[in-house]
């Protein structure tokens, strides 16, 4: 019993000396550090840019590679590309990715705020391009249309431009213009007139597709920016009569509609709705799951402009309505996401980022289903391509910017909800 009541009587005057030392907090705090060090975090870092919006344009650039390989293989065969090779236009299409590739690289690295200084200067740049795009001598013509700058291995779409160039504009105007977005004089007549200049310059091309897109991206920011109900409302039946005023009195595009309406009338199916009769038969012939790729028959000079604006007959012809189905998945997530990216930048009190990044859905938005109603016959035939898909170098590399400004929104927009400062 005496030795036991002396062992305990040590341990307690053990542990007063070292409650007493200066050193044992100094030497429990390291202990603790020590084993906190060696606890992983649970939590997941957050992800640099958006990994399934990067793939989903992947996807839509690779598909059109193939795509549009697929169908212009036989365009050498015909007199107006006999001196072509089978590769000419594979070969061109890469060029542009490539461009495309390297100035998204670039516009992704420019901070939202510089592109938000820089917009109102884009916008003259972009109306100086349409106005020399029509000078005798500068600008190129095909297929009765004068709409390209020549520059050597690509040829500049000044169209294409000025929609970036409004997309980043209605941004800006509709931020510096806040305190009058319900006033007519000051909020909404500025940004219409200078749309109705941009839209002479664009039909006197002409070019009344495009026109159509930056009319729609114009009016779809100023609706979102907070523009009054009532001159929105106004502004929307304004366009449509003016677009119904242009049709009527154009005697070549009122044919059009015509044929659009009776396409398989004989005199229309082989003269004006002859594009479309023939995008018809190839959605026809590829059913539920499509002929295989490379089986079209209408790419074989049937279909014009198949490796173009009709190139979604032939994904339709070659892959069916599955092949169809899966592109406007794609591109209905595509412009989902960009919604998405512009509410979070206004959550996050970026009116600027949040407006751009729903201008370019609207921009994506709206040229896709122009695109696929004429292409399905909901719409009467227009010149406009299928976006990231088609074969056209100014189209892919203004396409390519626009997805690197969606991807800069949201870069932005992660750095901020890490406490960061961008």
């Amino acid at each position: 019993m005496n030795r036991i009541k002396s062992f305990f009587s040590k341990k307690r005057q053990a542990g007063f000396a070292g409650a007493g030392t200066a050193t044992a907090p100094g030497a429990a705090t390291t202990a603790a550090n020590r084993t906190l060090g060696s606890i992983k975090p649970t939590r997941s870092r957050m992800l640099e840019y958006d990994h399934a919006l990067v793939w989903v344009v992947i996807s839509l650039l690779s598909l059109g590679l193939v795509m549009v390989y697929s169908a212009s293989v036989a365009l050498p065969d015909s007199p107006k590309y006999s001196g072509y090779s089978t590769y000419h236009f594979l070969g061109r299409h890469i060029v542009s990715l490539t461009i495309g590739l390297v100035a998204a690289v670039i516009t992704f690295r420019i901070p939202v705020k510089t592109m938000d200084r820089l917009a109102p200067k884009l916008f003259l740049l972009a109306l100086l391009l349409l106005v020399i795009v029509l000078i005798p001598h500068v600008g190129k013509g095909v297929n009765g249309s004068k709409r390209w700058i020549p520059f050597g291995i690509l040829n500049l779409q000044p169209s294409e431009i000025m929609k970036l160039a409004v997309t980043l504009y209605a941004a800006n105007y509709t931020v510096r213009k806040q305190e009058f977005m319900q006033s007519f004089g000051k909020g909404f007549l500025p940004m219409g007139i200078a749309v109705v200049f941009v839209g002479m310059l664009l039909l006197l091309e002409p070019d009344m597709g495009a026109f159509m897109v930056v009319a729609a991206i114009a009016m779809g920011i100023l609706f979102l920016g907070g523009v009054n109900g009532r001159l929105f409302g106004g502004l929307a039946l304004t366009a449509v009569g003016t677009f119904a005023m242009l049709i009527w009195l154009s005697p070549w595009r009122r044919e059009r509609i015509f044929a659009y309406l009776d396409p398989w009338r004989e005199d229309y199916a082989l003269g004006k709705a002859y594009q479309l009769t023939h995008s018809l038969i190839a959605f026809g012939r590829g059913e539920w799951t499509g002929v295989g790729l490379g089986g079209s028959i209408e790419k074989l000079h049937y279909l014009p402009e198949a490796h173009t604006d009709f190139i979604l007959a032939v994904i339709g012809e070659e892959f069916g309505f599955v092949g169809v189905l899966v592109v406007i998945l794609l591109f209905y997530w595509l412009v989902r996401r960009a919604f998405e990216i512009g509410r979070q930048a206004l959550a996050l009190e970026r009116t600027f980022a949040g407006l751009l990044a729903k201008g370019v859905g609207v921009w994506l938005g709206a040229q896709t289903f122009i695109n696929m109603g004429v292409n399905l016959g909901l719409l009467p035939t227009k010149g406009l391509t299928l976006p990231l898909v088609s074969y056209g170098g100014s189209g892919i590399l203004l396409n390519c910017v626009a997805v690197a400004i969606l991807l800069r929104v949201d870069y932005e927009n992660r750095v901020l909800m890490r406490g960061g400062k961008v």
